[in-house]
């Protein structure tokens, strides 16, 4: 078995930086058709103008998952544009407001549950749809090292994380049958640009960098999209249902 994605339809979410980013690279020289997901119109256009000089076979569609109308236009365009899907890569997230709990108001905690929580199952509902329609694929969610554990001022974010890998394994275990696999990623501190906004609002995050994984180093995008690509292959055909960490550690201690 190989990690290979030749001729596959993959959706990538949140591809315009970041993990997604690398993601979106890493699967076009596997071999994937792909269609990339995002808000960043500019950015997200000027990586399929570069995988495509590259010879890969990408389009983008601006796409707000939090709306369930954009999530289904998102699987429509790939489906009419590739005649399947066979793989989707959730990986759109949004961080935490670094507040205690009693100063978080409404809109803070609605935000991170309408795009960590809600977008995934809006991705999920519509890409599982259109597997079914073709004999099944896989579907990796990007989770968090809080999908497990808690973080300081960050309820609403370890909440929504919590509930995706919750809704990672109920649609492993209702889709198994159907050829259908679905994991999530338990990504540790990692070099993005989300990470990078975190530290400036959240002081107290610090000590994940201070100490962000056994190696005393962040992750690196391609490190996790590393593990996205074994997932989404026929070489993970027997990994359903699970919470991959790839942290460097991070969860050790």
């Amino acid at each position: 078995m190989t990690f290979a994605l030749a001729e596959k339809s993959i959706i990538v979410t949140g591809a315009s930086s970041g993990i997604g980013a690398a993601a979106a690279k890493l699967f076009a020289e596997a071999g994937a058709r792909l269609t990339l997901a995002d808000l960043n119109v500019e950015a997200g256009e000027a990586l399929v103008r570069e995988l495509r000089n590259a010879g890969a076979s990408v389009q983008f569609v601006r796409t707000d998952i939090a709306k369930e109308v954009d999530a289904q236009a998102m699987v429509s365009v790939a489906v009419q544009s590739y005649g399947r899907l066979d793989g989707a890569f959730n990986n759109v997230g949004v961080g935490y407001a670094a507040k205690l709990l009693h100063q978080l108001d409404a809109a803070d905690w609605q935000r991170a549950i309408d795009i960590n929580l809600t977008g995934t199952f809006f991705c999920l509902k519509h890409e599982i749809a259109a597997m079914l329609e073709t004999g099944g694929g896989a579907i990796v969610n990007t989770g968090s090292g809080a999908s497990v554990a808690a973080l300081e001022t960050a309820a609403e974010y370890v909440s929504s994380k919590h509930g995706l890998l919750g809704l990672t394994r109920a649609a492993a275990l209702d889709y198994a049958m159907h050829g259908i696999r679905v994991n999530a990623i338990l990504a540790g501190p990692t070099a993005t640009p989300l990470a990078d906004h975190i530290l400036e609002i959240a002081p107290m995050a610090d000590h994940a960098v201070q100490k962000p994984s056994l190696f005393d180093r962040l992750g690196k995008p391609v490190e996790i999209a590393a593990a996205a690509l074994w997932l989404l292959s026929d070489a993970a055909s027997f990994v359903t249902g699970t919470g991959l960490p790839v942290d460097g550690g991070y969860l050790v201690p």
